[in-house]
């Protein structure tokens, strides 16, 4: 089921078009043009769309900035709306618009669905959205990587869920075997680091500090250390509130608020105020009375002791090296010693640990081992399929006698998953390295297909395998630019005829120079440039019926109105309908 379809791009400033645009429809358009009428302007100006690289050379002169706008509908809840929307993109009728602005200094902008964002984001969509294939684009076959992933998308769930299990695997394995070396290369260091930690605790321990105990003893130290002068400044004080022994003659503060108030208290009846102060006096002897007894207490208690004091400071002292080691008070240092203790318990746990991970270790790189044993089945499965079909496909391209084949390869390593008595190097995606072959002729050994494989026979290659995608895993939108180069006579209608089966699961967009292909599309645009060079917004033309007819006369024979090319491009049209 097509999930996008590309309907329209509208071209502004960009090489030699000046404003022109472009409508697309479901099935397989075709887009012809004289040559350096800006045909690859249409591959260009879709690679923009889907995030490819700005280049300011690509700005018309004399334009401040070349635009790109594309509307492509999209199926609700498809990955590249869900994704488009996460960005704070919108919809438009169930259409994402898009566009790009390349400015004459080089500066480029991207919009989706009226928003403002990255250019990252738009090549993170064209995975979801358009295939685009070109002479630059095809050297993408000629990775391992991607000749690895063509197989096992080919595979399907075969491959799908053992690689996802065995993925998983994979990163468990990686953090397993990190944490392992951190424990093992920094075994030294950690020692060391517990070393220190028993120390200190065992001087925290030693030393028994109490939470405070710094500050009560700091408070104990400044009491003793001026004992004498406290004792007498609180017996001076007595003295004045309570009265002097020895002083029988003496007035006290005592006896003269007690004279006032007895003074007070014969009258207080005959006014409320002076009864509230009367009342207030009686308070304040109350509170004189229980002052002087404090201050008679404390002079008594207080103790004067050197022993003492030593002892304190002794002890002080003592407390002293520990915060300067290991908190700014007693309460920090005991805090210290609590999570030290924890970091301790966990670096002697280290031995324990180091055993747990390697039991781990063991047990995973056994369960890759038989995943990637099934990976190995199962794309060998699938190359077989794979292959055959490519290999068919590619005999009705007027390669006949081409055979492609994959080859699973696997290099030995000491470190590597054991498979069958051999040990085997193996990354994130298995133990297998997989290429893509191709045999030319009976006789000919298999070659890699980028040293087996000429340009005209890499374009077919691709297509080839297009369309075998396309019965398992459709890209809604592909764009072909000279998928025919070096192709010409039944060849190229084949490749029409590829084009046209690969239409009827997707959107095809061909930009083509021959007339055998551009027949079998179901849609004919051509790109015309003005007597100024320029290629205007009326500059490219859906082409029907007799104009049709027309586009491909001068295409087969550079001549419109030849009767014979007129036969010709009939009898072409003729027969792509029949085939189709």
């Amino acid at each position: 089921m097509v999930v996008s379809v590309l309907e329209e791009m509208r071209i502004r400033a960009l090489g030699v078009i000046d404003d022109a645009v472009v409508e697309l429809a479901p099935g397989f358009t075709a887009v012809t043009g004289e040559t350096g009428a800006g045909k690859t302007m249409v591959v260009t100006s879709l690679g923009l769309l889907l995030g490819g690289r700005a280049d300011a050379a690509l700005v018309r002169v004399g334009a401040k900035s070349a635009v790109v706008e594309g509307r492509i509908a999209v199926t609700p809840g498809a990955p590249a709306a869900r994704r488009a929307e996460d960005a704070g993109a919108e919809l438009d009728e169930g259409a994402l618009l898009i566009s790009r602005t390349i400015s004459a200094e080089g500066r480029s902008r991207a919009h989706v669905g009226g928003r403002s964002v990255p250019v990252g984001l738009l090549a993170e969509l064209s995975d979801d959205l358009v295939a685009v294939h070109g002479q630059t684009d095809q050297q993408g076959l000629l990775r391992a990587a991607r000749q690895r992933e063509a197989l096992d998308r080919y595979a399907g769930e075969a491959v799908a869920a053992p690689l996802a299990a065995y993925s998983e695997a994979y990163r468990r394995l990686r953090t397993v075997a990190a944490e392992l070396t951190e424990l093992t290369t920094r075994a030294r260091e950690r020692a060391q680091e517990a070393d220190l930690l028993r120390f200190g605790i065992q001087e925290v321990e030693a030393a028994e500090p109490q939470p405070g105990e710094d500050a009560e003893l700091a408070a104990e130290a400044e009491r003793l250390r001026h004992a004498e002068a406290l004792a007498s400044a609180a017996t001076a004080a007595h003295g004045a509130l309570a009265g002097d022994p020895a002083d029988p003659e003496g007035v006290d503060a005592g006896t003269l608020v007690a004279g006032a108030h007895r003074a007070l208290e014969g009258v207080r009846s005959h006014d409320p105020a002076l009864a509230a102060l009367a009342e207030r006096l009686g308070e304040v002897h109350i509170l004189l009375s229980d002052v002087a007894g404090e201050l008679a207490g404390y002079a008594d208690n207080l103790d004067a002791d050197p022993l003492r004091l030593a002892a304190v400071e002794e002890r002080r002292a003592a407390l002293g090296q520990l915060t300067r080691k290991y908190g700014e008070d007693i309460t920090a240092v005991l805090e210290w010693a609590e999570h030290s203790g924890q970091r301790l318990a966990e670096l002697e746990g280290d031995d324990e640990r180091i055993g747990e991970l390697e039991a781990e270790r063991a047990t995973l790189r056994g369960e890759l081992a038989t995943l990637a044993r099934t990976l190995t089945e199962a794309r060998a499965d699938a190359a077989k399929r794979f292959a055959d079909a490519v290999t068919g496909e590619l005999s009705e391209l007027a390669m006949p006698h081409a055979r492609v084949s994959f080859e699973l390869k696997h290099t030995e390593d000491p470190d590597g998953l054991e498979s069958d008595g051999r040990t085997l190097a193996f990354g994130p995606h298995g133990t297998d390295e997989v290429e893509l072959l191709l045999t030319p002729h009976p006789g000919a050994q298999p070659r890699p297909i980028a040293k087996g494989a000429s340009g005209g026979e890499l374009s077919r290659v691709m297509l080839a395998v297009e369309v075998v995608f396309a019965g398992s895993d459709p890209v809604p939108t592909y764009l072909f630019d000279e998928v025919d180069a070096g192709v010409g006579g039944k060849a190229a209608v084949e490749v029409g005829r590829r084009l046209a089966r690969l239409a009827r699961s997707a959107q095809v967009v061909v930009v083509t120079h021959l007339p055998q292909v551009a027949a079998f599309a179901d849609r004919h645009l051509v790109v015309e440039k003005t007597d100024d060079g320029s290629v205007t917004r009326s500059g490219v033309q859906a082409m029907e019926g007799e104009d049709r007819v027309r586009e491909l006369s001068r295409m087969l024979a550079g001549q419109e109105d030849s009767q014979l090319a007129r036969a010709h491009a009939e009898e072409l049209l003729e027969a792509a309908r029949a085939s189709t």
